[in-house]
């Protein structure tokens, strides 16, 4: 069973940065596309960031473009979302997950994963 855990959100101002962590165990890490997701209260799950198992090819949802970086650390069974130049519109629960199929590119859509961590708060004030 794999278990996934978030850490880094928090309360910050408009424009400032964070780098949200995913660390992952009981699976093999490098074979899974990983992504990060986010809810807003009253809004859907949305797609913010997707990488493939190799960190070779990576998605951004167009809102996060230039501001957003995925990235993962097999060898620290890690992933990380590098957030800078934040808005309030980005402030949201955000959850990363696991597919543990290796597939590519790795899917963008919240349903063709598998496993799931339990949320960390992020807050952006203006």
């Amino acid at each position: 069973q794999v278990q996934l855990q978030e850490s880094g959100g928090g309360l910050v101002q408009a424009g400032d940065s964070l780098r949200l962590s995913c660390a992952a165990s009981g699976g093999t890490f490098s074979r899974y596309a990983m992504g990060w997701f986010r809810q807003a209260p009253g809004k859907e799950r949305e797609t913010v960031a997707t990488i493939t198992w190799s960190g070779g090819s990576t998605y951004y949802t167009d809102s996060v473009k230039g501001r957003f970086t995925i990235s993962r650390d097999n060898a620290k069974n890690s992933v990380y979302l590098q957030m800078n130049s934040l808005k309030p519109e980005d402030t949201a629960v955000y959850y990363c997950a696991a597919d543990r199929a290796p597939v590519w590119p790795a899917p963008r859509r919240a349903s063709e994963y598998d496993y799931w961590g339990q949320g960390t708060q992020v807050t952006v004030s203006s």
